[in-house]
């Protein structure tokens, strides 16, 4: 039987972390004097209660470290409950936002998606627009140390990579995670202020610049306005780019944190397709925007570059409405939503890392056909990578495409139209924000959709964050098994 009290005890102080977050939008909202301040301290009580009825009943004398079933539970029942604690401010300041909604908003902004069922955003409390932006910038600060921290040592999906560049070989999660978030808490937090910095000095409003800097860091793309980032210029849109890429790439790398980051932050293979991925994508629709559509270059460039930054970092921004760029635009930016951010970042998707472990077993694959005998051995960043790690990253994305057919499949049933049902999954399992059309586009909202396909969505962005591995191995038998 598992131990449940360290999972409870973790995930009460996890409740106390989010009540204490409230009281920001609360005091934002009093000196605004929007009316909702009330509202914040309400949730923040209720949520700090459980929080501390959680870590007070289940409290052990001395330090504890989590085991692996352990910490697979923890995973997925802290992302759960907060979430749902998140939604109790949505539901009770939030003007016209049913419950379901709220619980939409949240989930979208914990998990860093940014698709957003609100609306009337340029007019709205203070309160609410800080709470966004917090929802975004703690959950990519819970995703990176998941990423560095807990995957790794948990065998997810490839994730093993990172431990051989650790020096902690244990198989229990313990102490060490103090110490890479502390690390990683102190560049995220130093990222975050140079971009909030940034943004004010390129023309944006404190306020705004503020939430715009929590978002991008994580890679959130929750905004202050119904415009997104159309409604700055291009000096605001073009320090949203480099803030973006900031977001999408390895914090861990930023840190000085093991072997790779010792060799260089551009050494680093995944940087590099990273920014490849983003040059070439960005350069071809430029161009197509210039030749075909006729726009300026300076500003099918700057269109472009943001475009693709967003989708690729998983931030979900808009500087204009890609929508009315053509077939060609949608089908790159659909597959772009496929591609993610590096590991280690805050960015939803497959992620760089999977794709060039990927590429690289396809061309030794390629190779054995022309030499039978020849042996090849896989490396990231000149280590050689096992065959154990291979068979993961192939089993995480054979099961990620998986996941993404039988979502959009699931969309349809409630009424959801195709072009809809495939971009809004894929939008939700990578983390992404917005789809393709209309509807759920750079300009759209997930309002209008029905109930039961935000349901969906809500939970195929959870299941998104939690790197699919970890909610599928609950419902193994062998999981629960002593």
């Amino acid at each position: 039987m598992i131990d449940l009290r360290p999972v409870l005890f973790v995930n009460g102080l996890l409740l106390l972390v989010l009540a204490v977050a409230m009281l920001f939008p609360a005091l934002a909202d009093a000196m605004a004097r929007d009316g909702d301040a009330a509202s914040f301290l309400l949730a923040a009580t209720i949520t700090a209660f459980f929080g501390l009825a959680l870590a007070l009943g289940t409290a052990q004398p001395g330090r504890f470290a989590l085991t692996a079933r352990q910490s697979f539970l923890l995973t997925v029942v802290g992302w759960v409950s907060s979430a749902g604690f998140a939604a109790l401010p949505f539901a009770l300041a939030a003007p016209g936002l049913a419950f379901t909604d709220a619980v939409f908003e949240a989930v979208s902004g914990l998990t860093t998606t940014g698709a957003t069922v609100m609306v009337g955003l340029d007019h709205a409390p203070r309160g609410l627009l800080l709470w966004r932006a917090l929802l975004n910038w703690l959950g990519g600060a819970g995703i990176i140390v998941m990423a560095v921290a807990v995957l790794p040592a948990l065998r997810i999906g490839g994730m093993q990579v990172f431990r051989m560049e650790s020096s902690d070989k244990t198989e229990r999660i313990g102490p060490r995670i103090l110490q890479v978030a502390g690390s990683i808490a102190l560049v995220y937090a130093a990222f975050t202020a140079l971009a909030a910095l940034a943004f004010w000095l390129a023309g944006m409003g404190r306020f705004d610049a503020i939430c715009h800097a929590l978002s991008a860091i994580s890679t959130g793309g929750f905004s202050t306005s119904d415009q997104r980032l159309a409604r700055w210029g291009a000096e605001v849109q073009w320090v949203a780019v480099a803030a973006m890429l900031v977001g999408g790439s390895s914090l861990i790398l930023w840190t000085g944190a093991g072997r790779a980051a010792r060799a260089g932050l551009f050494e680093d293979a995944q940087t590099r397709w990273y920014l490849w991925f983003v040059a070439v994508f960005s350069g071809a629709l430029a161009l197509w925007q210039w030749a075909v559509n006729d726009m300026a270059p300076d500003l099918a460039l700057r269109h472009a570059a943001f475009s693709v930054t967003s989708i690729v970092s998983t931030t979900g921004y808009a500087s204009t409405d890609w929508n009315a760029w053509g077939g060609f635009a949608h089908v790159v930016f659909f597959i772009l939503l496929f591609i993610g951010g590096c590991t280690g970042s805050a960015a939803g998707g497959i992620k760089i890392l999977r794709w060039d472990l990927l590429f690289a077993l396809a061309g030794a694959q390629a190779g054995r056909l022309l030499h039978p005998h020849r042996m090849t051995v896989i490396r990231y960043n000149r280590d050689a990578v096992a065959p154990a790690v291979l068979g993961s990253v192939l089993a995480f994305v054979v099961l990620y495409f998986l996941v993404f057919a039988l979502f959009a499949l699931a969309l349809t049933t409630v009424g959801v139209d195709f072009v809809t049902a495939l971009s809004g999954s894929a939008a939700a399992l990578a983390n992404a924000g917005p789809g393709i059309g209309d509807l759920i586009g750079p300009m759209g909202s997930y309002r209008p959709l029905p109930d039961a396909a935000k349901w969906v969505l809500a939970a195929e962005m959870m299941i998104g964050r939690l790197e699919l591995f970890i909610v599928a191995v609950l419902f193994s038998r062998s999981y629960w098994r002593p």
